[in-house]
Protein backbone atom coordinates (compact mmCIF):
# COMPACT_ATOMS: atom_id res chain seq x y z
CA UNK A 1 0.00 0.00 0.00
CA UNK A 2 1.23 3.50 -0.79
CA UNK A 3 2.15 5.87 2.04
CA UNK A 4 0.17 8.65 0.41
CA UNK A 5 -2.46 9.16 -2.25
CA UNK A 6 -0.07 11.58 -3.94
CA UNK A 7 3.02 9.99 -5.43
CA UNK A 8 5.77 12.60 -5.86
CA UNK A 9 6.97 10.72 -8.94
CA UNK A 10 3.69 11.64 -10.65
CA UNK A 11 4.82 15.26 -10.91
CA UNK A 12 7.35 14.17 -13.54
CA UNK A 13 4.42 12.78 -15.57
CA UNK A 14 2.60 16.11 -15.71
CA UNK A 15 3.71 16.78 -19.29
CA UNK A 16 1.95 13.62 -20.39
CA UNK A 17 -1.45 15.26 -20.04
CA UNK A 18 -1.03 16.34 -23.64
CA UNK A 19 -1.22 12.68 -24.71
CA UNK A 20 -4.98 12.59 -24.08
CA UNK A 21 -5.70 16.10 -25.36
CA UNK A 22 -2.79 17.39 -27.38
CA UNK A 23 -4.31 20.70 -28.45
CA UNK A 24 -5.52 21.76 -24.99
CA UNK A 25 -2.46 20.38 -23.21
CA UNK A 26 -0.14 22.25 -25.55
CA UNK A 27 -2.12 25.47 -25.13
CA UNK A 28 -1.99 25.09 -21.35
CA UNK A 29 1.78 24.55 -21.27
CA UNK A 30 2.36 27.46 -23.67
CA UNK A 31 0.26 29.69 -21.40
CA UNK A 32 1.89 28.34 -18.23
CA UNK A 33 5.37 28.97 -19.61
CA UNK A 34 4.45 32.50 -20.68
CA UNK A 35 2.99 33.33 -17.25
CA UNK A 36 6.22 32.42 -15.49
CA UNK A 37 8.49 34.46 -17.78
CA UNK A 38 10.11 37.59 -16.40
CA UNK A 39 7.72 40.52 -16.64
CA UNK A 40 6.50 43.20 -14.27
CA UNK A 41 7.15 40.55 -11.61
CA UNK A 42 10.45 38.71 -11.43
CA UNK A 43 10.56 34.94 -11.84
CA UNK A 44 11.56 34.81 -8.16
CA UNK A 45 8.48 36.78 -7.09
CA UNK A 46 6.26 34.59 -9.26
CA UNK A 47 7.75 31.50 -7.65
CA UNK A 48 6.84 32.82 -4.18
CA UNK A 49 3.31 33.65 -5.32
CA UNK A 50 2.99 30.18 -6.83
CA UNK A 51 4.17 28.60 -3.58
CA UNK A 52 1.59 30.54 -1.56
CA UNK A 53 -1.19 29.66 -4.00
CA UNK A 54 -0.07 26.02 -4.00
CA UNK A 55 -0.72 25.91 -0.27
CA UNK A 56 -4.09 27.63 -0.55
CA UNK A 57 -5.30 25.21 -3.23
CA UNK A 58 -3.62 22.35 -1.34
CA UNK A 59 -1.67 20.95 -4.29
CA UNK A 60 1.15 18.76 -2.96
CA UNK A 61 2.72 18.51 -6.41
CA UNK A 62 2.77 22.30 -6.71
CA UNK A 63 4.17 22.66 -3.19
CA UNK A 64 7.03 20.30 -4.08
CA UNK A 65 7.64 22.00 -7.43
CA UNK A 66 7.63 25.58 -6.13
CA UNK A 67 9.63 24.80 -3.01
CA UNK A 68 12.32 23.39 -5.31
CA UNK A 69 11.91 26.27 -7.78
CA UNK A 70 12.17 28.82 -4.98
CA UNK A 71 15.34 27.23 -3.64
CA UNK A 72 16.83 27.36 -7.14
CA UNK A 73 15.93 31.05 -7.34
CA UNK A 74 17.50 31.85 -3.96
CA UNK A 75 14.30 32.16 -1.94
CA UNK A 76 14.98 31.66 1.76
CA UNK A 77 12.99 29.38 4.06
CA UNK A 78 11.81 32.49 5.93
CA UNK A 79 10.48 34.05 2.72
CA UNK A 80 8.77 30.79 1.80
CA UNK A 81 7.07 30.52 5.18
CA UNK A 82 6.01 34.16 5.07
CA UNK A 83 4.45 33.58 1.66
CA UNK A 84 2.60 30.54 3.04
CA UNK A 85 1.28 32.70 5.91
CA UNK A 86 0.11 35.35 3.44
CA UNK A 87 -1.82 32.67 1.56
CA UNK A 88 -3.24 31.28 4.80
CA UNK A 89 -4.34 34.74 5.95
CA UNK A 90 -6.16 35.41 2.68
CA UNK A 91 -7.79 31.97 2.73
CA UNK A 92 -8.94 32.28 6.33
CA UNK A 93 -10.13 35.85 5.77
CA UNK A 94 -12.15 34.70 2.77
CA UNK A 95 -13.74 32.00 4.92
CA UNK A 96 -14.53 34.38 7.77
CA UNK A 97 -15.93 37.15 5.57
CA UNK A 98 -18.55 34.64 4.42
CA UNK A 99 -19.72 34.77 8.02
CA UNK A 100 -21.38 38.06 7.08
CA UNK A 101 -23.56 36.14 4.63
CA UNK A 102 -24.54 33.75 7.43
CA UNK A 103 -25.25 36.66 9.77
CA UNK A 104 -27.44 38.37 7.17
CA UNK A 105 -29.35 35.12 6.50
CA UNK A 106 -29.79 34.48 10.22
CA UNK A 107 -31.13 38.01 10.78
CA UNK A 108 -33.56 37.64 7.84
CA UNK A 109 -34.84 34.23 8.94
CA UNK A 110 -35.18 35.10 12.63
CA UNK A 111 -37.36 38.19 12.12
Amino acid sequence: MADSYYDPKDLRKFGKITEWSEELGTKFFDYYGKVFEEGALSAREKSLIALAVAHVVKCPYCIDAYTKDGLQKGVTKEEMMEAVHVGAAIESGATLVHGVQMMNKYDKLSM
